[in-house]
């Protein structure tokens, strides 16, 4: 009871484009209202005896009805500029030849690109920084291009061609799997976890590595900085035997700190106001100031003093 209550998504619409994966899809469509028949062979049901009953009469009736089911069904699965190419068809079958000629292409072009296609699949090769997802999906984009055109693909095969292409680093995971059972009859998906989780697990112990080189690194340029500042503190505040300092950065004289030079740029006089130097050794100390009488004033002279 359950499964005559199945009612499938309807397939999409055909409008040009895709129209291999829209026959796989358009098929098992069919299949799932048993109509698949009808349109595959064009075979008409078998005429009612004479003196029918109501089974054998109702069952002729939804046989006959088949046909025009399938042709439903097909004309509503394609655009409307399709649907002007199957319209004067008389049976669902002269309607999916019809496309099918005109879209699946001729029997050569067929065989082209199947050609085309094998070619390519023989010279998938995984590249050096490819993950395994990649390279299987490059894969199976062949494969299932392949099996759309109509042609046999089997597993076997596909796991043949991914063994017999992977870089060095998976040597080891090979032969692992060599010891352990039987490659000719390891699934696909089988391979592809076990490389998978190879592969994760070599990333995991990378990062690993990375993070603890990188710990080790700061740790190191810590130490080293905290040395030098430390060396240079020591020698900036360290005079030598002769009580003369490293040259001062403002004045360029050995006698005394930078931090302690009257002559820096963020002091301010309190005599003239100006930046630069202190009022110990202003050059205005002995000039009158603005508006004030000039009153004789001996010359100020600089005294340079060691600092305590």
């Amino acid at each position: 009871m359950a499964s005559s209550s199945f009612s499938p998504a309807t397939p999409p619409v055909f409008n040009r484009e895709g129209y291999h994966i829209w026959v796989v899809k358009m098929r098992t469509y069919l299949q799932a209202f048993d109509l698949w028949e009808v349109v595959n062979s064009d075979v008409e049901p078998e005429p009612l005896r004479v003196n029918p009953t109501v089974a054998q009469m109702k069952q002729y009736s939804e046989e006959k009805s088949k046909k025009h089911k399938a042709m439903s069904c097909i004309q509503n699965c394609v655009s409307d500029v399709i649907f002007t190419r199957i319209m004067a068809c008389e049976t669902p079958k002269q309607a999916w030849d019809k496309l099918k000629e005109e879209f699946r292409g001729t029997e050569r072009t067929r065989q082209q690109q199947l050609l085309n296609l094998r070619r390519e699949f023989e010279n998938l090769k995984m590249k050096e920084e490819e993950t395994v997802k990649k390279y299987f999906d490059r894969i199976m984009a062949v494969v299932n291009s392949i099996r759309l055109l109509g042609e046999q693909f089997n597993e076997a095969r596909i796991v043949e061609k991914v063994l017999s292409t992977l870089p060095e680093r998976y040597e080891a995971k090979i032969s692992s799997l060599e010891d352990s059972r039987d490659l000719t009859s390891i699934s696909l998906t089988e391979l592809i976890n076990a490389l998978y989780a190879q592969e994760q697990r070599r990333a995991s112990r990378s990062e690993e590595h990375q993070e603890g080189a990188f710990q080790v690194e700061a740790k190191s340029a810590s130490s080293t900085s905290a040395y030098e500042g430390k060396n240079t503190w020591s020698n900036e505040l360290k005079a030598d035997g002769a009580g003369r300092y490293p040259p001062c950065p403002h004045c360029r004289r050995a006698s005394h700190l930078g931090k302690v030079c009257w002559f820096r740029p963020d002091v301010q006089c309190r005599f003239c106001k100006k930046m630069g130097h202190v009022e110990r050794v202003c050059k205005n100390k002995g000039r009158p100031r603005y508006n004030q009488p000039q009153q004789p004033r001996a010359e100020a002279q600089v005294v340079e003093e060691d600092n305590d």
